[in-house]
């Protein structure tokens, strides 16, 4: 099954789902002889990957994507040995070698017509980039994508700082990130910094609309606006939902989204709400397992764990989850409790941002959690 989010992903600058500012600025930059190294910032689904494939497009030529290199660096959070893995990303020959990626160069970039595998999209500006021509300067040859660079860490954005200042005249580095003022001082003074609003509700209607027309389907009145309020400003998840619902034949009633939003994750975060509201962070239970019985975390802190696994999401992750599911309407908690808990999820996304080990500050706003249950019961007692 083809993925609408590919089928239908932006070929032009103007088609990016985004401000005019926004467009305006990759457009100028991309077709500048000697173009920045890139910082791409805001929320999940405004449009950061669509904004870095196209600028890679138009600065790299039709051949972009065999000199186009990209880091997920979430995944390295999550590994041991995660600096040797992103030294062998950033050195293919050996941590010694002084073959870096960011040094080689391509002979695309002097002419863009040399490789066979090009792409047969069109220039994401109207027209080509310069090449060969840029008076001083090294045309650049390819580019390298960090993905969610906020889970860099200090050490590893310090060993970026000193390849970009070493040996990427012929490269450029574009990052990405959800918190850019987790980016060192050094990283950000050395990249123009883009900033991609959240989208409107409006801004998605008419994106899934175009697609519906696409793909010819149709859609009971009210479904593209509920599926746009859901999304709540991340086109990529609003278009999977419309695919999911048109694949399943259920464009047909409006219910279906809530069926649809009720099976997701938003339940299992509730459940991990409730049970630290009732006191119960840690609960350990004793549960048959083969042969033997053995000591099962419940509570909080075991939904928890379930949570992340099954949906593969990190604190920040959470947090995003609990705030949707306490503002989005869907809780029946009074206003002083609601305010109480809110508060109490700020409080740990600030610490989150100064601190390596989330799993303490989860259990920790959990422990303010339970006493903000308790007091909110002994009040209605």
């Amino acid at each position: 099954m083809t993925m609408w989010l590919e089928k239908h992903k932006p070929l032009l600058f103007d088609d990016l789902v985004t401000s005019p500012s926004v467009i305006a600025a990759l457009r100028q930059l991309s077709l500048q002889s000697n173009p920045p190294h890139l910082l791409l910032s805001g929320p999940t689904g405004c449009g950061k990957t669509a904004a870095y494939q196209l600028v890679c497009r138009q600065v790299l030529g039709p051949s972009w994507r065999a000199t186009t290199h990209v880091l997920q660096a979430r995944d390295l959070a999550k590994t041991a040995g995660a600096m040797s893995k992103f030294e062998a990303f950033l050195r293919p020959e050996g941590s010694g070698s002084d073959d870096t990626l960011a040094g080689r160069t391509s002979l695309d970039a002097f002419d863009h017509n040399i490789s066979s595998s090009a792409d047969d999209s069109p220039p994401p500006a109207g027209e080509e980039s310069s090449s060969g021509d840029a008076g001083n300067f090294i045309p650049v040859s390819r580019i390298i994508v960090i993905e969610d660079a906020d889970y860099l860490g200090h050490a590893r954005q310090s060993y970026l700082r000193r390849m970009m200042e070493e040996s990427s005249r012929s490269a450029r580095f574009i990052f990405t990130t959800h918190t850019p003022s987790r980016m060192i001082e050094a990283m950000r003074s050395r990249t123009q910094h883009i900033r991609m609003p959240t989208l409107t509700r409006l801004m998605i209607e008419q994106r899934l609309e175009f697609i519906l027309e696409r793909e010819g389907q149709a859609a009971t009145l009210g479904i593209v606006g509920d599926v746009a309020h859901v999304a709540n400003g991340n086109l990529r998840k609003a278009v999977f939902m419309l695919q999911l619902l048109a694949q399943r034949n259920l464009l047909n009633d409006r219910r279906n989204v809530q069926t649809l939003m009720s099976n997701s994750s938003l339940r299992e975060v509730q459940l991990v709400l409730e049970e630290a509201l009732r006191g119960r962070v840690h609960d350990w239970k004793w549960e048959r397992q083969g042969e033997k019985s053995s000591r099962v975390l419940k509570g909080a802190m075991g939904a928890l764990d379930q949570l992340m696994t099954t949906h593969d999401l990190d604190a920040r992750g959470v947090l995003d989850r609990m705030h949707q599911f306490l503002t989005a309407g869907r809780s029946h908690y009074g206003d002083e409790l609601l305010a109480s808990l809110l508060n109490a999820l700020s409080t740990c996304d600030t610490a989150l941002q100064r601190s390596a080990q989330q799993r303490i500050q989860l259990e920790e706003l959990f422990h303010q959690i339970a006493e903000i249950g308790a007091a909110s019961n002994a009040r209605q007692s």
